[in-house]
């Protein structure tokens, strides 16, 4: 019964997420996500002791599955971030090598 309890959890966090990310202006999503790609990198870190301990600690299947589901779609968020980042920052090297 416990696993209700993390699904709940999750979900409830999903929600909150997304009506954070929601009420934010769409002039500072992209400044914002270099300051998000760090806390990507915290959660991938989380997601990474969380499956380990529940690999260590003879957790169920179901758990250490989610955990190998959380690294995964944690790593795609981080790169993603990066990628995204690294793409504005480029364009803004352009326009200061054009306007020389």
């Amino acid at each position: 019964m416990h696993w209700f309890f993390y699904i709940l959890i999750f979900l409830i966090a999903t929600f909150v997420g997304y009506k954070i990310i929601d009420r934010v202006p769409s002039l500072l999503h992209t400044p914002l996500m270099s300051g998000m790609n760090a806390f990507s990198g915290v959660t991938l870190l989380a997601c990474l002791s969380a499956t380990a301990a529940a690999v260590l600690g003879k957790g169920s299947l179901l758990s250490v599955l989610m955990g190998m589901l959380a690294i995964i779609l944690a790593t795609i968020n981080m790169l993603a971030g990066f990628g995204v980042t690294g793409r504005m920052l480029r364009m803004f090297r352009k326009q200061d090598k054009e306007e020389q």
